[in-house]
């Protein structure tokens, strides 16, 4: 299960075609055990996490995420939100629309990363209508439904894909001396 980061950051991939088999609750408690430990502004810790395996409610996720038909497939879907006001409440306008959006980015990476570890495959999905989201989940109104991460194991090996290609480092790297 043990894999070093770097070779965790170059191997992950984005899955969306998986196996049936469940995903154990102790490791998908480990999963978001470790978005859990991300970094937020503050330590205010912006977050709300719903785990879901039921088929309809995935089904109305999938729905919600414009027909994405890979979400309602994978046996755990993990909603991400954001709770703005939380952060707000310390840092104001720039908590509330910047800071939040951020901490949770962080979380649902340590997410990704730790599927790598335990030999899954994910798939970080940000197209979805939040209000379709919402009322999947009949979240509360102070949240705002981020991302979902359809997690599972991967019907194919994810490490065959190719990268997708890069920018050149001389295009998004300025160093300042």
């Amino acid at each position: 299960m043990t894999k070093d980061l770097i070779d965790a950051i170059e191997q992950r991939r984005s899955v969306r075609e998986f196996k049936p088999d469940p995903v154990p609750d102790a490791t998908i408690s480990r999963i978001v055990g470790c978005a859990l430990m991300a970094p937020s502004a503050g330590n205010v810790q912006p977050w709300r996490f719903w785990v879901v395996k039921r088929p309809d409610v995935k089904a109305a996720l999938a729905r919600a995420a414009f027909g994405q038909g890979f979400v309602e497939e994978a046996p755990v879907v993990v909603v991400v939100g954001a709770e703005p006001n939380r952060s707000a409440a310390r840092y104001g306008k720039r908590g509330s629309e910047l800071y939040c959006i951020q901490d949770t980015a962080a979380a649902i990476e340590n997410m990704l990363l730790t599927v790598v570890a335990y030999g899954l495959g994910a798939c970080w999905v940000g197209a979805f209508d939040e209000g379709e989201a919402k009322r999947a989940l009949g979240l509360p109104e102070d949240v705002r439904p981020v991302a979902m991460i359809p997690i599972g194991y991967p019907k194919r090996d994810p490490a065959g894909k190719r990268p997708r290609p890069q920018r050149p480092w001389e295009e998004v790297v300025t160093v300042v001396e």
